[in-house]
């Protein structure tokens, strides 16, 4: 019963951290846009938070974790509505000990809202709030936890074989929670379409700067003090052992991360981009998550310093299909995703050919279902209610039509 409870209050404290992270996320995305939509993004945060665990509470969790038994497909089933504990739920019988079942659920419930905060980055400006929040609601209610269910639920993924490979792998959510959301937003950011001034008549990408890049470094890092518990909590224990190689290769392939996003980007650009080396922070977060327990401290740096070279070329590549992404989000959670994913087939105690095989089939079915759904789900919206905000709204800031009221009402500037 000790061991419980010193792993339960680990477990605790993760679940502090990743709640944390929402923070993190709003510092980024306010500090990477204008000044005149700061409330509309403080709210669509506050808005995942609120309503991501009400759905894990009310659907999400039996969704994601409902039980899958042999013979079952391992693509659909729900345990229920509402959540009550089952009878070894706060015993050491429950997760080998790991922790309570509350605990559990309530761990799982912070993950849930990262898909959404992650889409609501790379469509800030410009999306109407309505939308955006039935959106939401749809995503994290339904698409995250079935997704989930196929992993870490025990489903279909779990047990994906391909050769000596036996099961797709993804530790902590490269793929299940960071490429969830960053399908999303590219499917989003597509029918959305780029923010007025964002390219000139000749669609080459103009610079819309942030309005406050201090807000903007802090939130990279309370991300980064965030991830010691959305990877550490990972192991599920207090584990000694576990829990710190965890942590270190967490920080090294961030640092790595963005020592390459800022080396790259200061040959090609001849300037040090404070925003590109952040960027390169999060996309080594992002890259280490899915194998943050199989690999090295020398494989974690790898891993890391690769992820921030992506990034750089990430973000021009996505300027160069015009798409508008404010916030780098495309760049960081899709295609370093994906990166993270695919190396636990190169590096680590799992890297072999058929383990690549089977990462990159994991990578290629969450791809397809998560950018269907999104699909579906943005264009009925936009058929209907609409998607986008009017040229004079979005000229104007969202925060005075849609909120009525200024984040910095006594220091007003001009923004359009």
């Amino acid at each position: 019963m000790e061991l419980l409870t010193t792993n339960n209050v680990w477990m605790m404290v993760c679940t502090a951290l990743v709640f944390f992270m929402h923070l993190g996320f709003s510092f980024l995305e306010i500090g990477l846009t204008r000044q005149k939509n700061t409330i509309n993004i403080l709210f669509k945060n506050v808005f995942i938070i609120c309503i991501g665990l009400l759905l894990y509470y009310i659907g999400g969790f039996n969704l994601m974790y409902p039980g899958f038994e042999d013979g079952d497909v391992g693509f659909l089933k729900f345990a229920g509505f509402g959540i009550s504990a089952p009878e070894n739920g706060m015993t050491p019988e429950y997760a080998s000990g790991g922790y309570t079942w509350w605990t559990d659920f309530l761990f799982q419930g912070m993950f849930a809202a990262t898909a959404a905060t992650i889409v609501s980055g790379a469509v800030a400006e410009r999306i109407k709030l309505e939308a955006f929040m039935i959106f939401t609601i749809l995503y994290v209610g339904l698409v995250y936890p079935i997704v989930g269910s196929w992993q870490w639920g025990s489903g279909f993924l779990s047990t994906l074989k391909i050769g000596e490979a036996e099961g797709f792998y993804d530790f902590a959510g490269s793929t299940l929670v960071h490429s969830v959301g960053g399908w999303a937003a590219m499917i989003a950011i597509i029918l959305l379409g780029a923010r007025i001034g964002k390219f000139n008549s000749e669609g080459k990408p103009q610079a819309i700067p942030g309005h406050n890049i201090p807000i903007a470094a802090a939130g990279v890092l309370i991300l980064w003090l965030g991830w010691f518990g959305f990877n550490g909590g990972s192991v599920l224990s207090a584990d000694p052992a576990g829990t710190s190689l965890v942590l270190v290769t967490t920080c090294l392939a961030a640092a790595a991360g963005g020592v390459g996003a800022f080396v790259l980007s200061t040959v090609l650009h001849k300037n040090y981009d404070l925003t590109m080396f952040l960027n390169g922070i999060l996309g080594g977060l992002v890259g280490i998550t899915a194998g943050a327990d199989l690999m090295s401290p020398n494989e974690a740096v790898i891993i890391g310093l690769c992820a921030g070279i992506i990034i750089v070329f990430g973000v021009a590549l996505v300027d160069k299909f015009k798409l508008d992404d404010p916030v780098g989000a495309i760049a960081v959670h899709l295609i370093c995703g994906i990166w993270g994913t695919m190396a636990v087939g190169f590096f680590g105690s799992k890297a072999g050919f058929d383990q690549f095989l089977v990462q990159g089939l994991g990578v290629l079915i969450v791809g397809a279902f998560c950018s269907t759904t999104a699909f579906v789900i943005i264009f009925i919206l936009k058929k209907t209610i609409g998607i986008r905000v009017s040229e004079k709204e979005e000229i104007d800031g969202l925060d005075n039509h849609e909120h009525g009221m200024d984040a910095y009402p006594d220091f007003r500037i001009n923004q359009h």
